[in-house]
């Protein structure tokens, strides 16, 4: 019997815009940030009332970040949330927040957290926070964790659930009601990583990182998120992405 995980209700059917918080803006999260626009604009025109994203981002844009993430020379020295929040604001004319600060509970909690750090402490910290996220209202009660990540030429995207997220009765699909999170998947305090710093070019920046692995990334699990919403169901959780064989291999339910 196919496995299937149905969305949360208040996903397909919200009483409000679906909040968003979305944690790094650099090489993938810019990409996402530009796919999350085409997915609120989509889904306002199949009657849906579409989604409202908070970009939190404490860094500022480098010569570095020019050429593989979504920064022109004029955005040098001006902190990244900032001047891409404000340039989908002014593009798709809506009214998306930018916090130039590193994400905590304190800037409350959403229907979708996602992650596009690069970091294992960054992700622990945030799952730190998530636990902390109190239930509430509507708009702000937590239903689903993705998480974008990578190396220098492949990567992984991690749709998970913080809590068990109710299934419907069915005789024709097996339904998962529990999406193992990132950091459930992987014992991330057992990996050892060394922080190299920031790249001062982007040459050294695509030593570190192919040119397209962001890019290529963020369409792939921003294309999972936007069956979940418009779907309302997925039959993967996420995805391994390999560029030099050019494989992408679902991870199933």
């Amino acid at each position: 019997m196919k496995k299937i995980h149905f969305a949360h209700p208040y996903m397909i059917n919200p009483t409000h815009q679906l909040t968003v918080n979305l944690i790094g803006v650099g090489g993938t999260g810019s990409q996402v940030l530009s796919a999350l626009g085409r997915i609120d604009h989509a889904l306002y025109k199949l009657g849906h009332p579409g989604i409202q994203v908070q970009a939190h981002d404490p860094d500022i844009v480098t010569e570095a970040n020019i050429g593989r993430q979504l920064f022109c020379e004029s955005d040098l020295g001006l902190n990244k949330a900032v001047v891409l929040i404000t340039r989908i604001n002014q593009f798709y004319g809506v009214n998306w927040l930018a916090s130039p600060e590193e994400f905590s509970n304190e800037d409350g909690s959403a229907n979708i957290t996602i992650s596009c750090v690069d970091s294992v402490k960054s992700r622990l910290d945030i799952e730190k926070q998530l636990q902390k996220a109190k239930r509430g209202m509507d708009h702000s009660n937590l239903h689903y964790w993705l998480d974008f990540g990578n190396t220098t030429s492949s990567g992984q995207v991690v749709l998970g659930t913080p809590l068990d997220i109710k299934q419907p009765d069915s005789k024709k699909f097996e339904t998962v009601s529990k999406l193992p999170l990132v950091t459930e998947m992987f014992n991330l305090k057992k990996v050892k990583e060394k922080d190299s710093g920031p790249s001062c070019s982007l040459a050294e920046a695509l030593r570190k990182q192919d040119l397209f692995i962001n890019s290529s990334l963020a369409q792939l699990g921003c294309a999972l998120l936007w069956k979940l919403l418009s779907t309302g169901s997925v039959d993967y959780r996420g995805l391994y992405l390999n560029l030099e064989t050019m494989n992408v291999n679902p991870i199933k339910l």
